[in-house]
């Protein structure tokens, strides 16, 4: 009996996998918002590959050398970022829920999903020849590119964090609200020092390791000058909402930047593995000057951060405009406010169902989205092989300087961006950035 049940209720779901955009207003489908819904399946593909791409990289897979496969974890994403990048093209211009795109887009589920194993599938089957330099370069491009939409992303986040504390606090028990603030502003500043520290004690030497000691250097002071603009008095007359939350975000987001960009340094004397910071042993084997660690401390805190960036843009709903314009977004809540409740839907009466909040347009662009996706695959490539360059034999996976300088640019235009967002009011005077 209960394994009837068990086929009744996965042959519920077929009508989800295999229908189009109204099949997200169905019971059998989870209750939120269909633009919500839609971009967490999304979600939920790029995380399906994410774990393929996982476990080519444990142990057991092996090929014929006896070491790990970081090929197969090139192909996998490959798969993965041709399949959001063929969606990118052709979700292009799509304004309203009523163009033919817009259904393939939020439906037709299990149609995608063998689209994406096929792709993902043929790709093993590519030819080895020059695959794998030239898709290294492209990853170290388009992850350098995802690097700031995490930025933006996070900026979004401390505005956002930001604003729903002040206004907790100006509601009352103001003191507890602004402890909380300072105490997590502290907390990030103090994270960063620390970071800091470790970086000048255990990444540089009294002699050699010239270019760490400029990096730490540069990038401490940049983080001090944002710090100090977004509590100057203009800026804070501009923007209110500007402060020392967000600054403390981006610090703490730059130094993690520097850290990445250190760990990929080819000189191992400037680059010591965490093993041998915390006390315990990582010497190579004999004849061979380094030994590919696939989960290392850096790689951890990448993924980290790569679920977190997937996940928040895909259930965000910033009240940011200049956030909004960035990621090409509208304000859902106008559009379901103005919009007719959804047919059938009553709130308040149990029914398990998504509400329709693109009746009366987007509330997303479909193609930026699908883009993002793209980069986010290269970004995982990146992170799951340290950013090593691999030979063409996978014998051995050598880091590489344009790495390292990639990650490091990445930081500069990071805090160049955050301290755009600061003055921009201020230089452009005639536009509107409420």
């Amino acid at each position: 009996m209960g394994a009837v049940l068990g086929l009744c209720s996965m042959a519920s779901w077929i009508p989800c996998l295999c229908g189009s955009a109204p099949c997200l207003l169905s019971r059998c489908c989870p209750s939120g918002n269909n633009s919500t819904v839609t971009r967490l399946i999304y979600a939920f593909f790029l995380l399906l590959g994410v774990g393929i791409a996982c476990i080519m990289l444990m142990p057991g897979m092996e090929g014929g050398s006896g070491s790990s496969i970081p090929g197969a974890v090139y192909r996998v994403c490959f798969g993965m970022a041709l399949f959001f990048l063929l969606f990118s093209l052709l979700m292009i211009k799509v304004k309203s829920s009523h163009d033919p795109r817009a259904a393939l887009h939020n439906g037709f589920w299990f149609f995608k999903f063998a689209a994406a194993a096929g792709i993902t599938i043929g790709s093993f089957f590519i030819s080895e020849g020059s695959f794998t330099t030239v898709w290294f370069y492209i990853g170290m491009a388009g992850a350098f590119c995802f690097i700031l939409i995490q930025l933006v992303l996070l900026i979004d986040f401390a505005h956002s964090w930001n604003e729903s504390w002040v206004e907790k606090m100006e509601e009352g028990n103001s003191r507890c609200w602004y402890a909380a603030l300072l105490s997590v502003t502290a907390v990030n500043y103090l994270l960063s020092l620390v970071s800091l520290v470790m970086f000048y004690v255990y990444y540089t030497h009294s002699e050699g390791c010239t270019e760490n000691k400029v990096f730490i250097s540069i990038n401490m002071l940049l983080c001090v000058a944002a710090s100090v603009l977004s509590i100057l008095p203009p800026i804070q007359e501009s923007q209110p909402r500007s402060g020392l939350l967000q600054s403390s975000l981006v610090t703490l987001y730059t130094m993690y930047l520097t850290w990445s960009a250190m760990t990929n340094e080819p000189d191992r004397k400037c680059n010591p593995s965490l093993l041998g910071i915390i006390g315990l042993n990582s010497t190579s084997p004999a004849g061979q000057d380094h030994v590919v660690q696939w989960w290392d401390a850096q790689g951890i805190v990448g993924l980290i951060l790569f679920l977190m960036c997937v996940l928040y843009s895909s259930i965000r709903n910033s009240s940011n405009a200049q956030v909004n314009k960035l990621t090409l977004t509208s304000d859902e809540s106008a559009l379901i406010e103005d919009g007719p409740t959804a047919d059938g839907f009553e709130e308040g009466s149990g029914a398990n169902r998504a509400v329709d909040n693109e009746k009366d347009g987007v509330t997303y662009s479909y193609s930026f989205f699908h883009f993002m996706l793209f980069l986010a695959s290269l970004y995982i490539m990146m992170t799951l092989t340290n950013w090593y360059s691999p030979d063409s034999h996978y014998q051995a996976m050598t880091s590489k300087w344009p790495s390292v300088w990639v990650k490091i640019s990445s930081s500069w235009i990071c805090i160049a961006l955050y301290v755009w967002t600061l003055v921009a009011p201020l230089v452009l005077v005639n536009r509107d950035f409420d």
